[in-house]
């Protein structure tokens, strides 16, 4: 009887260790199935999804940084599947360029976007009506304005204007033929777009021929803006339902429980950003110019040379975004022009005061445009031009103390040099000075080892005299 008890037990216990066995294969296969799926279906969730709605910021001047912001953002709206854009826009203008390439990124987007000016107190001008009204939805916070989209001529009369300037006195019909084809060409731009999205276009024209602006209540009578919204729920809902066409296809805005990312703007965005900044442009070129001046002054030197180089093309290539005055850019080269002619042909100052004034006057009046983001700071043209003033200091003072140095090479270091008589007959015998045996000529009783001044050189012949007591010879026989 004993027998048959064990083997019962030794049953039960193996098919308890069998069960167990079991549940931890079955637990194993669920796991590796898990990372399996995760593995083949990365962007694929158990459970659906919310959707979302990127927000990008536009503040301040539009310029390529701007540009640069929309076009990346847009770009990784699309690869995240997002289901909405959404610009909150506060800016008085821009660059025609940048806002354009704007533009053509919001017709070509298969996401909705909704361009809301906001919050309170902000504006949409010049620039920001083109964008306004380019978006799918456009909307507005209350105490909110935009218009003043009449471009204005700038670069000193040398090229048609951008559409990035606000004009209080817009340019007249029976203005200049310049004039009437960039008036022309703006309008004829912003009535397009308003046509394609079905709004007031003949207020867009207003705005352009005669630089008119709206508050955002009067936006919205006049079908200029679909929503006003002091907030993002009173922008989500209002839009809510609305059907667009986006990229050519019908598009639902669906906003209920969506999920709002703001999308900040990266390192390159902030370095186009800084660099664009017409005060670091000029200062960047500055630097740059100055630099390759100490190069040239200092050959293999390699760091000014360096350092001013990359500085001079960045300089560059941030006033060829920016709207220059020719005037300016012409003044701020001359005065450039006469610091290196300080450098290279001292003249105790001359030029260089007048370089340093040059470069202050055209500082100010560098950048045409009213847009106060876009225009150089009082206080950088005078850091400039004191700074200016300093090189040409540094330069005379560098100026009068190798005028004042002695000579150390050439038939002028000769004279006033010492050596010593290596042998002596009458009136000449040769002289040790400089490492080097010297004929020489001189009068009075001297003997090998006495030290002697030279006085005067004739070709190859030294005319010398007796040393000061003070001086020791270069050599002694």
């Amino acid at each position: 009887m004993e027998l048959p008890s064990r083997l019962a037990y030794q049953w039960r216990v193996d098919a308890m260790t069998m069960s167990r066995t079991r549940n931890f294969s079955r637990l194993i296969i669920g796991l590796a199935a898990l990372i399996l799926g995760a593995i083949a279906f990365p962007g694929q969730s158990w459970a659906q999804r919310a959707p979302t709605a990127h927000m990008l910021e536009i503040e301040g001047a539009i310029g390529p940084a701007t540009s640069d912001y929309v076009q990346r953002s847009f770009r990784d709206a699309r690869e995240a599947d997002a289901s909405l854009l959404i610009l909150r826009m506060d800016t008085p203008g821009g660059l025609d360029t940048s806002m354009r390439e704007i533009v053509r990124e919001i017709l070509s987007s298969p996401i909705p976007v909704v361009t809301w000016i906001a919050p309170s107190g902000a504006r949409g001008a010049s620039a920001g009506t083109y964008i306004l009204y380019a978006s799918h939805v456009a909307a507005m916070a209350p105490g909110t304005n935009l218009g003043a989209a009449t471009p204005v001529q700038i670069g000193g009369g040398g090229g048609p204007a951008p559409a990035d300037q606000s004009s209080e006195e817009p340019p007249k019909q029976g203005g200049t033929a310049m004039e009437r084809k960039v008036v022309n060409d703006a309008v004829a731009y912003l009535r397009s777009v308003a046509e394609l999205r079905g709004r007031n276009a003949d207020w867009a024209e207003e705005a352009v021929r005669t630089g008119a602006s709206l508050p955002a209540s009067e936006a919205l009578e006049k079908n200029v803006i679909e929503l006003v919204a002091s907030d993002m729920d009173g922008l989500l809902s209002g839009i809510d339902g609305r059907t667009v066409t986006a990229a050519g296809s019908k598009v639902e805005i669906e906003t209920e429980g969506i999920k709002v990312v703001e999308v900040a703007p990266n390192w390159r965005t902030r370095l186009l950003g800084a660099i664009t900044n017409p005060n670091i442009a000029l200062i960047l070129m500055l630097i740059g110019v100055y630099g390759l001046m100490f190069e040239f002054m200092n050959p293999g030197a390699l760091y000014p040379g360096t350092i001013g180089a990359v500085s001079l093309l960045l300089g560059l290539y941030a006033l060829a975004a920016l709207p220059v005055n020719f005037a300016g850019f012409g003044l701020i080269l001359l005065g450039l022009a006469l610091i290196v002619g300080e450098a290279f042909t001292p003249s105790f100052g001359v030029l260089g005061i007048a370089g340093a004034a040059a470069i202050a006057f055209g500082a100010t009046i560098l950048i045409d445009t009213d847009i106060p983001e876009l225009q150089i700071d009082w206080a950088v043209a005078a850091g400039l031009a004191v700074a200016s003033l300093g090189i040409v200091l540094l330069v005379a003072r560098a100026a009068l103390r190798s005028r004042r140095a002695r000579i150390v090479s050439g038939r002028e270091q000769m004279v006033g040099a010492t050596g010593a008589v290596v042998d002596w007959s009458g009136e000449r015998g040769h002289v040790f000075l400089h490492g080097e045996r010297w004929r020489a000529k001189g009068v009075g009783k001297m003997a090998p080892g006495d030290g002697v001044e030279v006085v005067g050189i004739d070709g190859l012949t030294l005319t010398i005299r007796p040393a000061p007591a003070s001086e020791e010879p270069e050599f002694r026989a």
